[in-house]
């Protein structure tokens, strides 16, 4: 298994990481939540820039992307120290092993919400690497799907199990009722958003 190249994590690291999570719907928190990646100490806490002024939504918002940004942060110093991939890797993998059959570029890019450059520049690094491999398209001659090998979705189930592990542990001090609560909070939150996109 090839997941501990450091050089290959870190060569595309700059490029792929920076560019798949440098999401204009974060604008400049996002970008420097990106460029500071090697650290969640280093991230800024989005939170403290709240005043007693700004508006309920707006706190809200500060404060899920505050949480977001630090556990994110943390996640990604783990996935590169502990098995040499980066978070864009790792995600992409996420989609594949959903998909067994495989997945379009183009459906890689809608579901992780980045450009198909970005798709691609990953896509080349984890198939040089043997994780990954484009198929013909069953229905399409002229596309092609990209699937895990076996060597990946072996990969993968071993990072996914210790990932789980790596969010529970982080999410521990939160009693269950409340992330119970968290959750049904946030679906309808989510619910009403997409509510809006439908009309």
């Amino acid at each position: 298994m090839n997941l501990h190249k450091h050089d290959s994590a870190m060569r595309d690291d700059a490029v792929q990481d920076k560019a798949a999570y440098d999401k204009t719907a974060q604008g400049n928190a996002a970008q420097d939540h990106a460029a500071h990646d090697d650290g969640a100490s280093s991230a800024p806490d989005l939170a403290t820039r709240l005043t007693d002024d700004h508006h309920q939504s707006l706190k809200l918002w500060l404060r899920m992307l505050s949480c977001t940004n630090r556990i994110e942060n943390e996640i990604r110093s783990r996935l590169r120290s502990t098995f040499g991939i980066t978070l864009p890797r790792f995600d992409l993998m996420a989609q594949l092993q959903r998909h067994p059959e495989g997945l379009r570029m183009g459906e890689l890019s809608r579901r992780m919400m980045v450009t198909g450059g970005n798709i691609t520049g990953i896509t080349d690094q984890l198939e040089q690497e043997k994780l990954v491999q484009r198929v013909a398209h069953p229905s399409d001659g002229r596309a092609y799907s990209v699937k895990l090998t076996p060597e990946g979705r072996r990969a993968f189930d071993a990072m996914a199990e210790v990932h789980e592990g790596w969010v529970a542990e982080l999410l521990q001090d939160m009693p269950g009722a409340d992330k119970g609560q968290l959750i049904d909070l946030l679906s309808q939150m989510k619910r009403h958003l997409t509510a809006g996109d439908e009309k």
